[in-house]
């Protein structure tokens, strides 16, 4: 079906008027999370990576929370609230974001996504000796890239109900298991659950189907079970329906979070940051959805699906995956840096922030800084990624973004932009810190991707001179007195301390060190990290996006500031995987009711091989090593790390007062070496 010219035809004044209802839709108090439990946590890691709320015991109720499950074409967000009875009441949220519904006239045509609630009443009614059996009372929650809800034994009968979505079919899945623990044979019967929906839509004709495989009386013996699953699907006109086995279909989920287990493991001597460590990567890792232009990455969330955005993707989530050695994450980062490149402006104006509604509406409607968020990361993954033929594709778009930077450049010597990523949620003036701070870490990347590249040794010279002006003029524009401390105002005339502050510290400028970190860590810090905003002596909300704190993190363990940090980020992680929110990091809050966007948990792996590690690439198999270990911390090592188109493993040992370092490639030492903290390593893979 043809693109409606009608979308393109709404004026700018009208359309953001859509998506400000859409923004305010969803911060009210009552939908957003429950903050009289922030506190408290509910929780608690396992050895196998996974975690475990206990109800046997538990007196916290109500208690509700939600989790998203994501594959290429389906993504379901699972609401569940236990009540004070310890009864489960479950709601799924499943969206199918390739196929878009046609809206009514007032209605906005943006983020249409087929999707629906469906409540627990489309359950089978299961029978045990002629009587409807009720599930009863639940016994526990379990999360490991799955959720699974184990319910107490009644009458010789235990029941597991799980949920987790084909990786690649528009599907849905929740399977059922029937568990005889008794210690004679059972017979339940398993009503039928059948529900059709159909609809025209942007693409056709769109079909859901609900139904279960079980059959009608399965009999058990004492320690037998028995599985079935309940399937959300969707087709497409005259598809046919995938075909479904509940087997089959975990077993593809299962694959997917064994390799993610796998590859970039950490082992640190903090179970909860374990844990969150690879709960981020299967977060990050999830969210990638077929487009028109092959698979691309997407935030996710209820709200963003089969769209790009320059910070989200190109910033956050691209560089990570060339470590994670996720190919379908290296794939969907290069399918959006080559979006952006494909829609570069011709008559110089700025480039477009996003690809929404698969990937064919560009929006944008002021200058974000996105061309210096696309040049920051980028360059990394070009650099890690360790294949010249991807960064000769790509270096139009680099050169691009950095002549745009070059020309935004303002007498003072910093980068004019009309806005940040907030988009006006707060203040930014006509030139702020953060634009400035990645367009200074873009210059000292391309720098080294020149010389990878093999190009010209005066262009890498060019980008050195001018990152060196820019950082040059951070200082002198940027750096103020705030609250007494020696940090950063945000933009000329801000007078309030910001999260994004952090910034210079990430791109490696640490001249207002100690006045940033007690910013940061000290009078902007609350109960879930680091508030956007510090208004003393008002009675404004609390407000906070998590990928300030995962920025502040990054960057205080790269500045030198391990201890601090640790306990910091202990605090954090400890919140976001065993307290009322979990098990990812969030977006925001009130905004959006903290959704699990999955770019931020490409920010928290990050926080641990950039910041921890500092490592930083310098050609296509060479990178540097700053490490910063806390003194409460004997050892780390990140394994199988997957970068520079090779495997290597990191290890962090404390040993007499010294660090040693070791990196081994393939089983092969190519680099060990007692050092300091702080203390820099050069690195170069066989």
């Amino acid at each position: 079906m043809p693109f409606p010219t009608t979308m393109y035809l709404m004026s700018t004044k009208s359309y953001l008027a859509v998506l400000f209802v859409l923004a305010i839709g969803s911060i009210t108090q009552s939908q957003a999370q429950d903050f009289k439990n922030q506190k408290e946590l509910f929780w608690r890691p396992n050895a196998d990576n996974s975690i475990t709320w206990d109800l046997t015991r538990e007196t916290r109720l109500p208690h509700n929370d939600n989790i998203e499950l994501s594959g290429t074409q389906v993504s379901g967000i699972i609401r569940y609230e236990v009540d004070k009875a310890k009864q489960v009441h479950i709601t799924r949220d499943i969206l199918f974001p390739q196929l878009r519904k046609y809206t009514k006239s007032n209605e906005s045509l943006y983020r249409a996504y087929l999707r629906d609630t469906y409540s627990d009443d489309l359950l089978p009614v299961l029978t045990l000796a002629d009587k409807k059996y009720e599930t009863g009372v639940l016994d526990s929650v379990r999360i490991n890239g799955k959720i699974s809800f184990y319910f107490k034994e009644r009458d010789g009968l235990t029941v597991v109900r799980s949920f987790f979505p084909s990786m690649q079919d528009r599907c849905l899945v929740e399977k059922w298991t029937l568990i005889n623990t008794g210690k004679t044979p059972h017979t339940v019967g398993i009503g039928a659950t059948e529900l059709k929906q159909e609809e025209a839509g942007w693409h056709g004709t769109y079909r859901r189907r609900v139904f279960s495989d079980a059959k009608r009386n399965v009999t058990l013996q004492p320690g037998k079970q028995y599985d079935f699953g309940i399937y959300f699907l969707a087709t497409l006109n005259d598809e046919a329906e995938p075909p479904v086995s509940v087997a089959a279909i975990e077993q593809s989920r299962d694959t997917f979070l064994d390799s993610i287990a796998t590859n970039l493991h950490l082992h640190s001597p903090d179970k909860v940051i374990n844990t969150l460590f690879y709960f981020s990567k299967i977060r990050a890792a999830e969210s990638i959805f077929r487009s028109r232009y092959g698979l691309v990455h997407s935030p996710g969330g209820g709200n963003y699906y089969v769209g790009i955005w320059a910070n989200d993707q190109a910033e956050y989530s691209g560089p990570f995956f060339p470590y994670l050695g996720y190919q379908t994450g290296v794939q969907a980062a290069m399918n959006a840096y080559r979006i952006f490149q494909r829609n570069l402006p011709k008559d110089g104006g700025k480039i477009w922030a996003s690809f929404e509604m698969d990937v064919t509406f560009p929006f944008g409607e002021r200058d974000r800084g996105d061309a210096a968020m696309i040049a920051f990361g980028a360059t990394h993954f070009l650099l890690a990624s360790g294949d010249k033929k991807k960064a000769e594709e790509l270096w139009p778009l680099i050169t691009w973004c950095l002549d745009y930077c070059h020309k935004r450049t303002t007498p003072e010597g910093i980068v004019a932009s009309e806005s940040d990523e907030l988009e006006g949620r707060f203040p930014s003036g006509s030139a702020n810190l953060s634009t400035s701070s990645l367009y200074y870490g873009a210059l000292i990347q391309a720098a080294r991707l020149v010389r990878a590249m093999q190009k010209p040794a005066a262009l890498s010279s060019t980008y050195q001179q001018r990152a060196q002006r820019v950082a040059t003029a951070i200082e002198k524009h940027f750096g103020a007195e705030i609250e007494g401390l020696h940090t950063y105002k945000y933009y000329k005339e801000n007078t309030t301390l910001r999260s994004w502050i952090c910034l210079p510290l990430v791109v490696g400028l640490t001249q207002r060190k100690a006045g940033t970190l007690d910013a940061l860590f000290g009078k902007l810090w609350s109960a879930n990290g680091v508030l956007t905003e510090r208004k003393p002596g008002t009675d404004s909300p609390q407000v906070f996006w998590d990928r300030g704190s995962l920025y502040a993190f990054r960057g205080a363990f790269k500045a030198g500031a391990a201890d601090r940090a640790l306990e910091r980020l202990v605090s954090y992680s400890t919140t976001r995987l065993t307290g009322f929110r979990v098990p990812y990091a969030v977006e925001a809050w009130p905004e959006n009711g903290m959704a699990h966007l999955s770019a931020e948990s490409a920010l928290y792996c990050r926080i641990f091989t950039e910041g921890i590690l500092g490592l930083e690439p310098t050609g296509f198999n060479s990178f540097t090593l700053r490490p910063n270990l806390p003194t409460t911390w004997d050892y780390l090592t990140i394994s199988k790390v997957r970068a520079f188109n090779t495997t290597f493993d990191v290890d962090l040992r404390r040993d007499k007062g010294k660090l040693q370092v070791k990196v081994v490639q393939q089983g092969k030492v190519v680099l060990q070496r007692a050092l300091r903290n702080d203390m820099l390593v050069e690195v170069r893979l066989k």
